[in-house]
């Protein structure tokens, strides 16, 4: 597999520091953010999009609430779902780990595939998209974790060096 590289001029804005990495890092860990607030919220009910009395530490369903009451295209698939004990833990631990994971710049390819695998399911469930025929921003946060995760640019600003020195036998891991 041949790997791309950009102009040298590209590359300094992209993966070698200056503003346009610092922005990759910047999206990285917002993106991060948003998986790691629903977790919380979810957990305790911080009353964004979760009350305290539905909250999973006080017996709710984080995923209850939204599947139940989806409409369209895959709404009978994911209605099914909708409060089993394991989908809950599945996408708690999703939420968490991949929230984490962004924030920090560590196992960012783990992050990319389990992100995006979450993404698009979220995806589906919103299908009809009413604003647009196909794209919403389920997708194109998909699209910058995998841009991330695959040129490595804003990790400069993270805890990845150190964790590929942790993990050097287990390149997977990165």
């Amino acid at each position: 597999m041949s790997q791309h590289r950009l102009p040298s001029d590209q590359a300094d804005q992209v993966g070698s520091g200056g503003f346009g990495e610092a922005m990759f890092a910047v999206t990285r860990v917002a993106i991060g953010f948003i998986f790691f607030w629903a977790f919380l919220d979810k957990l305790f009910g911080l009353g964004k999009s979760t009350p305290k009395e539905k909250s999973w530490i006080n017996g709710g369903s984080p995923t209850k609430g939204y599947l139940a009451g989806l409409k369209g295209t895959f709404a009978d698939t994911f209605n099914d779902l909708a409060g089993k004990a394991w989908a809950d833990w599945l996408f708690m631990i999703g939420l968490c780990g991949i929230g984490l994971a962004l924030m920090l710049g560590i196992g960012m390819r783990i992050a990319a595939v389990t992100g995006t695998i979450l993404l698009f399911l979220m995806w589906l469930t919103a299908l009809p998209i009413s604003s647009n025929p196909f794209l919403d921003d389920h997708l194109i946060y998909a699209f910058a974790i995998i841009a991330i995760a695959v040129t490595g640019a804003g990790l400069r600003y993270s805890l990845a060096p150190w964790w590929r020195r942790l993990t050097a036998q287990a390149r997977w891991l990165w």
